[in-house]
């Protein structure tokens, strides 16, 4: 066989996954493609259902699964993380605020990473904070692309409206002032992935002192311009 690892369980399998990947097949369509025995197609893509990296259409025939996307997307927010440092790092230089890396981890958000501001009054939340999803200007990205029902029941509580995520949409970034603690005031924009599917929000926080009560005026372009490199890092494959 070709391309052999020298292992042949596994080289089988990854014959049957390749196969897959120009469309559905039946079983004989398998056999055909991969040119295995019937039985052994059979057994291959069977205990890959089993693991999920293969599933059935409505007609019966079999489709690549489930697993292979949230594999791909762990493989695409290893790569949004190491892109985060370098861009985190540029916004909190030319916003001269502390700047932070979220994604939505169920009913909370996390900081996932992190630039601080070097010296003053300043913003700090540590990455691995877990922080509400129903206040602040990254919880209201994070929410506001979400389906109908599940947006629905987020703002339930929040400190943010149906008509202020609507305007987050509108504009395509968010602030808050004083909303998840009192005297800070942040901005936050939309990280995408391929899909174009909400994936992570980018922020920047600070003292309202310093941010105002617009903080948007001074600083949404940054934010966007970080979220926008963020997200092509993410359309890049590989």
């Amino acid at each position: 066989m070709d391309n052999s690892s020298g292992v042949g369980v596994l080289d089988k399998a990854a014959l049957v996954l390749s196969a897959l990947e120009s469309g559905p097949a039946t079983l004989a369509g398998l056999v055909a493609a991969t040119g295995l025995a019937r039985p052994t197609a059979h057994r291959l893509a069977v205990a890959l259902e089993h693991h999920r990296m293969v599933a059935r259409d409505m007609q019966g025939r079999f489709i690549l699964g489930p697993r292979l996307a949230e594999l791909a997307a762990a493989a695409g927010e290893d790569r949004l993380l190491a892109t985060a440092g370098p861009v985190l790092t540029h916004l909190r230089d030319i916003t001269g605020e502390s700047a932070q890396l979220y994604r939505r981890q169920g009913d909370m958000r996390i900081c996932v990473a992190a630039a601080e501001r070097l010296s003053g009054l300043r913003d700090t939340v540590p990455v691995g904070s877990t922080l509400t999803m129903k206040a602040g200007s990254s919880a209201q990205i994070l929410m506001a692309w979400e389906e109908p029902e599940r947006l629905h029941r987020g703002l339930q509580g929040a400190r943010f409206t149906a008509t202020a995520l609507s305007g987050v949409r509108r504009r395509g970034w968010a602030q808050s002032i004083g909303e998840r603690e009192p005297g800070v005031a942040s901005v936050s924009a939309p990280v995408r992935g391929p899909s174009n599917r909400v994936v992570a929000a980018v922020s920047v926080s600070g003292p309202i002192e310093r941010l105002s009560r617009h903080p948007g005026r001074m600083h949404a372009q940054a934010i966007i311009d970080a979220a926008g490199r963020l997200s092509e890092a993410l359309r890049r494959t590989g």
